[in-house]
């Protein structure tokens, strides 16, 4: 699986995969034009929608309506290092279910797949002009003392 973010200028970075494109950027007040949401944003809200669609198919399952399901979310930020410290997620289903459905629900909510992929953590590998087939990039610190 692949996908890649292209610099728009400013602050603003465009994700594509396959047919799709998002676009990320900075508020005014952080220096963007505010012309997609941040990526800390993308991020809260990669893992907000992964829980409403793992919570849709479990009620499409159930024959539970999906209408008004909501998925809301809330986020702190962390220190040492910056990053999200916490996410509070409020599923929303206007229609009642039992205990045991609402135990399972849930159960079938932490099983999202961005959610396990926080819980366990992808090994992430973070490479500079990869498969450059041996040439060499310029030294950028050439010079510079």
């Amino acid at each position: 699986m692949k996908l890649s973010v292209t610099y728009q200028g400013g602050t603003r970075y465009d994700i594509l995969s396959d047919r799709h494109r998002v676009v990320t950027d900075q508020p005014e007040d952080g220096g963007g034009a505010d012309a997609g949401m941040t990526p800390v944003e993308l991020f809260v809200g990669s893992v907000a929608s992964c829980v409403g669609y793992f919570v849709g198919q479990f009620c499409a399952r159930h024959d539970i309506s999906r209408e008004g399901l909501k998925v809301e979310a809330e986020w702190t930020m962390a220190e040492g290092p910056h990053r999200v410290g916490q996410i509070l997620l409020a599923i929303r289903l206007p229609h009642r279910v039992t205990a045991e459905l609402k135990e399972r629900l849930l159960k079938v909510a932490h099983g999202c797949t961005v959610h396990q992929s926080i819980i366990v953590p992808a090994d992430i590998v973070i490479d500079l002009n990869p498969h450059s087939h041996g040439a060499t990039a310029p030294d950028l610190t050439e010079g510079k003392s």
